[in-house]
């Protein structure tokens, strides 16, 4: 009797408690650590903004000296460009101040330039409207304060975290390194591009779209791939591709050979190589997905159809990865939308419908949902997570999980 088909959340977790962070640790310029894992926190050794500092082109004044009214003009005592240091403000006088200069001592509001008039050559200014207390300064450490737990380990490093850390003066972070991943996909139907034209294709034969988009994804998840290329449906070639892949990678990655045909020899060979401990996972697409190890390498069989190892890929492998290399949440983040269409064929698995957003803000659906068409994915805005036995009516709220998060 056959196994019953094991729940995806199941199975996601089963491969998470597989997933432990890689040990080897890289120290790596901050410029070139964009999309890496970090493996180390650091706190703030001084607080940004160091000085309270203008946040505009102006003039740093008293606000007592204006009297509150409008049009008062005052001598101006210094000239502050950013990166110089300010004297303190004598009382009934303005200093010429610009965006990120230090504040005089003394000065309690900024005043835009906008709003002033220079006279006498400069050497005066009339001051146009009355400030606020504290108006455009810039505190001192409003940004960062000393001490402060600014990077956390497990953060996967962007572009707005590397200017933070360049901000409190990291030239180097501490990442994990890059995990070496093996790519191979299994059919003897497959055909790379350039190799045949399509007017030349022999019959039953496909161009290999799952090694273009996979490679693709696991090279935007920070890996260093292998690409093993297409390997021929046969025991003996399976068994040395894989034995092969298994020497120095931590995880090998198939696409296609993981069902249940004669022509199948993922499964089999892995079992004699290792060990199989998943497979076939309660989802619509993505049915025949399968984990093992072979030696301490990890094994990751994705189905053939292009859509099905695109969903598993984005749901099973990216945050295998992910956990791999040490990120705290690898979770996608998914939003509540409103659905722009009908699904009233509710099926036994949890179903993964590819949409996209509206002009009107709703889901739209694409026609055709079978896992061979890889047009919905690329069509699409990400899809709509439904659970089993669910069906959807038009103005339902449904669970979407955008490109922009599985792709990332």
């Amino acid at each position: 009797m056959r196994a019953p088909l094991k729940p995806l959340d199941d199975a996601l977790a089963d491969l998470l408690a597989q997933a432990t962070p890689l040990l080897d640790v890289e120290r790596v310029d901050t410029f070139d650590a964009d999309g890496r894992v970090l493996r180390e926190g650091a706190a703030s050794p001084l607080q940004v903004p160091p000085t309270d500092n203008s946040s505009m082109d102006g003039y740093a004044v008293r606000v007592a000296d204006l009297a509150g009214q409008a049009g008062a003009e005052l001598p101006v005592s210094q000239r502050i460009p950013a990166g110089s240091a300010a004297q303190p403000l004598a009382a009934g006088t303005a200093a010429r101040i610009f965006t990120g200069a230090p504040v005089p001592a003394g000065a309690d509001a900024i005043v835009m330039q906008e709003d002033c008039e220079a006279l006498a050559g400069g050497e005066r200014v009339r001051v146009n409207a009355v400030p606020a207390a504290g108006q455009w300064i810039r505190r001192a450490g409003e940004d960062i304060t000393l001490g402060a737990q600014v990077l956390c380990a497990g953060t996967r490093l962007g572009p707005a975290v590397l200017g933070l850390a360049a901000s409190i003066g990291l030239a180097q972070l501490a990442v994990s390194r890059r995990p070496r991943v093996a790519l191979f996909s299994t059919g003897d139907e497959l055909v790379m591009p350039g190799e045949v034209a399509p007017e030349h294709m022999p019959p039953g034969a496909i161009y290999n779209s799952n090694r273009f988009f996979l490679r693709a994804m696991l090279r935007r998840l920070g890996c260093e791939v292998t690409d093993f290329g297409i390997v021929p449906d046969r025991r003996d070639a399976t068994l040395d591709a894989l034995r092969s892949a298994s020497a120095e990678h931590d995880l090998i990655l198939t696409s296609g050979g993981v069902s249940v045909g004669e022509e199948d020899h993922i499964k089999p060979a892995v079992e004699a190589l290792g060990e199989l401990r998943l497979w076939q996972i309660a989802m619509k697409p993505g049915k025949p997905f399968a984990y093992g190890r072979i030696g301490s390498a990890h094994f990751m069989g994705l189905p053939g159809n292009p859509v099905s190892s695109f969903v598993t890929f984005s749901l099973l492998v990216r945050p295998f990865l992910l956990a791999l290399q040490g990120v705290a949440d690898v979770a996608p983040k998914a939003l509540n939308a409103t659905a722009g269409f009908d699904w009233p064929r509710a099926d036994k698995r949890r179903e993964f419908l590819r949409v996209r957003l509206a002009a009107d803000g709703t889901l739209e659906r694409f026609g055709n949902q079978s896992s061979g068409v890889l047009t919905s994915a690329a069509w699409g805005d990400g899809v709509v997570d439904n659970p089993a036995g669910q069906t959807i009516a038009r103005g339902d709220r449904v669970r979407f999980l955008p490109f922009a998060e599985l792709l990332s």
